[in-house]
């Protein structure tokens, strides 16, 4: 009994210490490991957003580019942060595992954002200042000086795209799924992951742009870059607790030899019994941490790829774990896809809302408030829904439902396609009415600033966090969850993929409507003077979009199917709601 004991004390899922040992539960993750994550991503949101959420301004202001040309260089490069992700993925899952991958990475980020700072800084790498309120009458950058500012921001990208996909894995990773104390901390991990890390967006979108719109570009961007570093080193300072997850060779392969093993013998038909398929030995899968996935009938034809025909060739069978993963990976793409159209109206908070506050007073008292700093209310609404929704909904939902997370995933991250219905037809009536005040105090041809106060923006900024709070988090978790687990990484990957293709949609959606709009002699709905410009039909037009998106979020759901769960965490913790529950009622019963 004491060895059984023993053996308890060690992490089941597989997890070890940085030289391939097991661990002691005891010793190593929980939420001790997870601080240092924590800690870290606060730190490097402040560094992002402290660039991403005032670029526009630079571009405009520094760089002297119009109002579409701007916005499209901002979302093109957001979606680049968003799209490396896979990249950095594969590389973790594959060769390196994310530790290592993320140390890499982070040099590589820390690199570009020091390139960056010098470049803001040096008169050298930046068109003389221009007063005109007309940005086409102003120096253009060279080539030079572009060639150096973009490389900058893309070298930190290519950082972005190791970081971003491991560090939220490896702080899931510190949680054991096969014991239910730990499931349950995991359960709540995300929320309380987003809730932390946002406090460094928030001091982003106030201090930060505050001061690079008051005070100076050279020092707005050098206090994020030494933010990074700060991160790094915490880090870096949790090593000897972290748990970690051996690489498992690349996801990529193992799902295309499943494929190309299902077409090549689409001819072949399937045993009626699943035990006729080819499996490997679970001695073989407890060597590598993985546990064995049965067979499931969803996605049926790939499981031609397990069956039996006398080659023993990866490209021609495969085990049914094999093809299990790739099922799982390939259910989710469709989710993937219905996500996309609400990653686009994200888009629009460091571009289009920003360029609105720019038109707009933005004077209390002798202070200025930034245009970019009511991004902070975005910041703020989802700290508090999030607490809200942890604390209360949680608790509230668990009584009925029986399910520890209170509702399902899926049905979180409908609410968030909702709520972004709502808030881009709070931004069309929002803007319409900018627009007719701008045309009582004549001020739509001359472009100048329209006498109503900047926090007519705030209801869709604040709506925009209450969103986040049920689509992000939900979608973080749900890519997280739902993925193999030795495809963990890769699928954190897609929640940041729906970002990145969300910013290349907006700059075709963009790009196509300011060009179809200028037809035929029309002035076009987005020029550079807003005042001229009709962005309400523009928001209108996205709320169609996201209706029809939410239509077809509604569809894909129904035909979805969760991944079986790889221990009885999820069980245990269900039956003692239920218990608690019962114990409840006949307490109830018994006052009667």
């Amino acid at each position: 009994m004491a060895v059984e004991e023993g053996v308890d004390e060690y992490t089941q899922d597989g997890t070890v210490d940085l030289k391939g040992n097991p661990v002691l539960r005891s010793k190593r993750g929980g939420w001790t490991a997870c601080s240092f994550v924590v800690v870290y991503e606060a730190f490097e949101r402040m560094a992002y957003y402290g660039i991403s959420s005032n670029l526009i301004l630079y571009l405009t202001k520094k760089l002297h580019q119009g109002t579409v040309t701007s916005a499209n260089n901002v979302t093109n490069w957001v979606g680049t942060i968003w799209i490396t992700p896979i990249l950095g993925a594969y590389v973790a899952d594959a060769h390196l595992g994310r530790y290592f991958t993320f140390v890499i990475a982070s040099v590589i980020y820390l690199t570009g954002m020091v390139v960056l700072t010098l470049v803001v800084s040096l008169p050298g790498l930046k068109p003389p200042r221009c007063l005109d309120t007309d940005v086409e009458n102003c120096k253009k950058a060279s080539t030079l000086q572009l060639a150096v500012f973009y490389g900058a921001l893309y070298t930190l990208a290519v950082g972005t795209g190791g970081t971003k996909p491991n560090i939220s894995t490896i702080g899931a990773d510190q949680f054991d799924e096969f014991d239910p104390k730990e499931k349950a901390h995991k359960l709540s991990f995300f929320n309380w992951w987003m809730f932390s890390i946002f406090f460094g967006t928030l001091f982003a979108n106030t201090i930060l742009v505050y001061i690079q719109d008051n005070v100076g570009w050279t020092i707005g961007y050098a206090l994020p870059t030494l933010g990074l570093a700060v991160s790094i080193i915490v880090f870096l300072a949790g090593t000897r607790f972290y748990r970690h997850k051996v690489p498992t060779g690349s996801p990529f392969t193992r799902m295309a030899r499943v494929i190309v093993a299902a077409l090549r013998k689409w001819k072949v038909p399937i045993p009626s019994d699943p035990k006729e398929f080819y499996e490997l030995d679970l001695v073989e899968y407890a060597k590598k941490g993985n546990s064995r996935i049965n067979s499931t009938p969803t996605l049926r034809f790939l499981n031609k790829a397990c069956v039996r025909t006398g080659s023993t060739s990866p490209w021609m069978l495969c085990s049914v774990t094999q093809v299990e993963e790739t099922k799982q990976m390939l259910r989710m793409i469709p989710i993937l896809i219905a996500t996309f159209v609400p990653s686009t109206m994200i888009a629009q908070i460091n571009t289009l809302f920003v360029k609105q506050g720019t038109t707009l007073d933005r004077a209390i008292g002798s202070f200025k408030i930034p245009p970019a700093s009511l991004s902070g209310f975005v910041t703020l609404s989802m700290l508090i829904c999030i607490v809200l929704y942890d604390r209360f909904f949680v608790k509230i939902t668990r009584r009925w439902t029986k399910n520890p997370r209170g509702i399902t995933l899926l049905q979180r991250m409908g609410i968030g396609l909702v709520i972004h219905i709502i808030i881009m037809t709070i931004a069309s009536g929002t803007e319409r009415y900018r627009l007719n005040v701008a045309k009582e105090h004549g001020v739509v041809e001359n472009g100048k600033q329209v006498p109503l106060s900047i926090f007519v923006l705030l209801p869709q900024f604040a709506l925009m966090g209450t969103a986040d709070a049920f689509l992000e988090v939900a979608k973080i978790e749900f890519f997280y969850d739902q993925a193999p687990e030795s495809m963990k990484s890769l699928g954190t990957s897609y929640s940041m993929t729906t970002l990145g293709a969300g910013n290349f949609i907006s700059t075709f959606l963009l790009s196509t409507v300011s060009h179809i709009t200028k037809r035929h002699g029309h002035r076009g709905w987005i020029l550079n003077n807003l005042n001229a410009s009709h962005l309400d039909y523009y928001y209108a037009f996205f709320a169609i979009l996201n209706f029809l998106n939410f239509i077809f979020f509604l569809v894909v759901i129904k035909f979805y199917e969760y991944k079986a769960e790889v221990s009885d965490s999820i069980k245990v913790l269900t039956e003692e709601l239920k218990e608690k529950r019962g114990r409840v009622s006949d307490q109830e019963v018994s006052k009667r």
